[in-house]
């Protein structure tokens, strides 16, 4: 139990990170739902889909190799860290090269021909991206997660601050001339040379690679005594290793992003009446916001529990651990899941444009399908410490598959419902797969039943939220939040039952 509340307790700081970090990111869901229409959400949402690709490719799975050959007793943790730095700094000077070099057939290629600086900008995020992922994973396989959860929110404050300085503050005292922006007219000139707001959206990603920069100034002190290897003894063998993973986090970004390029292209004219593809996209991307809380979690955990399953894959007693550590993850998560779904009546209004909730019922089940996701890494474990990654090919392989034949199909017939639908069928599967082979090749006590009924009790109570309706707000707001309260009192009468056993 003391090893569990060190993962807690680890969780809870990169959990405040993410979970505070996200929360303040999540205060911008708002603020560019009222500054954006949906068109340009649009095609902000896409340009962060492709990012999500590029990242993967960037740092070709070497942030988890560095975790695993770190740990090992017989590595200095210090030349695998030099070693994996050194391989992603060239690879990204090549990479972000390559990209600025073709930009221009590149903006014409996404069908944003006026935008080839934004693919240089993005082009020098990937880079500067991929760089700082290793520094950060130092601080984690160090066990450093105060500093780690610091440094993070100190970065997405400052994104938050410029943005609402420039796409507020900026934007108002150049466009708006009503009296209370009088007092400022004064700095209109000024003003006027660092911000055009007709290019608004190139602003946003323009503060993101800055704040993200400012980011290797924070992380210096992970630099210390860094020596740029390459080649290293070392390298073929974490390629060997990573390489599996490159493809497996390409299939995952595809599972992640792809809908919204197929909605971008595949979408039937029409099919949403006074309203492009674009629009669309902007709407599903919005909506899928609502799913963060459990994307949170599922982060927050990804970053304390890789390097914790790690450190414990050599103790006898570690296949029942791991079995805890999903019974309570699943708990968790489910009540996560039903919080959420009872009370979108009221999170709907962080989207503060009314075009934007028009797909507010795709929420419950993009929640169910980051349930699944969230699963499925803590799954994972199992290929990872015995070095079988190539497992991971099959289940995300799988999952592109469903993922791309199920968008060409559903989209077509049910727009962006068919994309939340094909989301958690495809994470559902990939599951289903991992634990399959998992229970073959490396046996964990997984309780099955337990998941599978508290998964199963929130999708219920949710079914029932949904048919009882009292007509306002205070009445349903009550039985919403009784529903929750009904969660609790029968995961507490079980798991105090299970305890006293």
């Amino acid at each position: 139990m003391q090893i569990l509340k060190k993962l807690a307790s680890d969780t809870a700081y990169y959990g405040l990170s993410s979970i505070v970090g996200r929360v303040l990111n999540y205060l911008l869901v708002p603020f560019y739902t009222a500054v954006f229409v949906a068109k340009d959400y649009g095609i902000m949402s896409d340009f962060y889909a492709k990012a999500a690709i590029f990242n993967v490719i960037y740092l070709f799975g070497m942030e988890t190799a560095y975790f695993r050959f770190a740990s090992k007793k017989e590595n200095s943790p210090q030349e695998i860290y030099q070693t994996t730095l050194s391989a992603i700094c060239l690879s990204s000077l090549l990479f972000s090269s390559s990209l600025i070099l073709f930009s221009k057939s590149l903006a014409n290629l996404m069908q944003y021909p006026d935008r080839q600086i934004d693919v240089i900008i993005f082009a020098l995020l990937f880079g500067v991206d991929a760089i700082v992922a290793i520094p950060f994973a130092r601080l984690r396989q160090e066990n450093k997660a105060k500093q780690f959860a610091l440094i993070k929110i100190s970065n997405i404050l400052m994104n938050i601050l410029l943005n609402i300085f420039f796409l507020y503050f900026c934007h108002h005292i150049l466009t708006d001339s009503s009296d209370f922006w009088f007092g400022f007219s004064n700095l209109k000139p000024t003003i006027a040379h660092i911000y055009q707001p007709e290019n608004a959206l190139t602003y946003v990603f323009g503060i993101n690679l800055f704040v993200n920069f400012l980011q290797l100034f924070f992380l210096r002190q992970t630099f210390k005594g860094f020596k740029f290897q390459f080649p290293s003894a070392r390298l073929k063998e974490m390629l060997v290793y990573a390489y599996p993973l490159l493809f497996t986090g390409l299939a995952g970004a595809v599972n992640e992003v792809l809908d919204r390029d197929l909605l971008k292209y595949w979408l039937p004219v029409g099919f949403y009446a006074g309203k492009t593809s674009l629009d669309a996209l902007g709407i599903y991307s919005a909506c899928y916001k609502l799913s963060i809380f459990i994307s949170l979690a599922v982060q927050a955990f990804r970053y304390a529990g890789e390097p914790f399953f790690f450190s414990k894959a050599e103790d006898k007693n570690s296949p029942e651990l791991f079995a805890k550590v999903m019974h309570y993850f699943i708990i968790v998560l489910s009540f996560m899941y039903l919080a959420v779904s009872v009370n979108l009546d009221i999170l709907q209004f962080f989207l503060r444009k009314e075009e934007y909730r028009e797909g507010i019922n795709i929420v419950p089940f993009l929640l169910l399908a980051n349930l699944f996701l969230g699963v499925y890494y803590n799954l994972t474990v199992w290929f990872k410490v015995t070095d079988k990654t190539y497992f991971s090919l099959i289940f995300s392989g799988v999952g592109s598959l469903i993922t791309v034949v199920g968008n060409l199909l559903l989209i077509p017939m049910l727009g962006y419902m068919g994309s939340a639908l094909v989301t958690l069928l495809c994470y559902f599967s990939m599951s289903a797969l991992c634990y399959g082979y998992g229970q073959k090749y490396y046996p964990i006590p997984y309780s099955l039943k337990s998941a599978l009924g508290y998964i199963g009790l929130a999708s219920v109570l949710i079914l029932i939220h949904y048919q009882i309706d009292f007509g306002s707000l205070i009445p349903n707001f009550l039985f919403h939040n009784f529903l929750i309260v009904l969660f609790l009192g029968v995961v507490y009468w079980l798991e105090v039952k299970t305890v006293k056993q």
